[in-house]
């Protein structure tokens, strides 16, 4: 069974950092794409992030480009969001999002609906 657990959410004021991890399990790691997407109250679910393991590439939305950056650490099977000089406008639920090649596409990276796993969330609440 696949599992996502995302953790590493809080509360930080603007112009911080914060580090969410995404543990996986269940399922073969190397093969597979996991994006970062997030949710605001009364907003849609976009996607933030994502990287492909497999092919070694990633994929950021425009408005987090310079500031958030994806990694991963095969030997734990957790991929990570490194979150920096972050803004109000960050604030949202984070879920990570996993799904297997070949659904690792780089035009689908950040599409919500080519994934088929999915962690629980975890807070991000950014204050000015």
């Amino acid at each position: 069974q696949v599992q996502l657990v995302e953790s590493g959410g809080g509360s930080v004021q603007a112009g911080g950092s914060l580090r969410l991890s995404c543990a996986a399990s269940g399922y073969t790691y190397s093969s597979n794409c996991i994006g970062w997407f997030r949710q605001a109250p009364g907003k849609e679910r976009e996607g933030v992030a994502a990287i492909y393991i497999g092919g070694a590439f990633t994929r950021y939305v425009d408005s987090v480009k310079g500031r958030f950056t994806i990694s991963q650490d095969g030997a734990k099977s957790t991929v990570y969001l490194q979150m920096n000089s972050l803004k109000p406008e960050d604030t949202a639920m984070y879920y990570c999002a996993a799904n297997q090649a070949p659904a690792c596409a780089y035009s689908f990276l950040l599409t919500r609906g080519n994934y088929k796993y999915w962690g629980q969330g975890t807070q991000v609440t950014v204050s000015s």
